[in-house]
């Protein structure tokens, strides 16, 4: 089964956001660090779950630009330079709906590494 296609892709700049809207309202957020380091690329998910590479300090980054490929995908310009990798309706909606998973599961590899989401690996602890 196919996944659904946006009827409007929405980049809130302010709360770094990427938003979906689909057929009957259905509207999905998701952040554009949660793209970056999900990101389809090779560069970041490798061949294969052993040899992809953690992304770190991704917390701050944003989108320069969107644009779509074909009929079956988004290209994301990231302001940090990353810009290879398609999302594909099926990748997005993939992200939409395992999104706590995925989300848990990138923390506890960050933990694992002695890694941050902070820029530059600095972690702002707050009192």
């Amino acid at each position: 089964m196919t996944a659904p296609i946006p009827i409007k892709v929405h980049y809130h700049k302010h709360e770094r956001e990427l938003e979906l809207t689909y057929a009957e309202d259905e509207s999905y957020r998701l952040s554009v660090e949660y793209l970056r380091v999900f990101s389809p690329s090779a560069e970041v998910r490798g061949h294969g779950r052993d040899t992809a590479t953690l992304q770190v300090g991704k917390k701050d980054v944003g989108l320069k630009d969107i644009s779509r490929a074909g009929r079956y995908a988004l290209k994301l310009h990231f302001d940090d330079g990353h810009d290879s990798g398609l999302f594909s309706w099926d990748y997005l909606h993939d992200l939409i709906r395992d999104r706590e998973a995925n989300w848990a599961d990138y923390l506890k590899r960050l933990e694992q590494a002695g890694a941050s989401r902070e820029p530059l690996g600095i972690e702002i602890k707050q009192l």
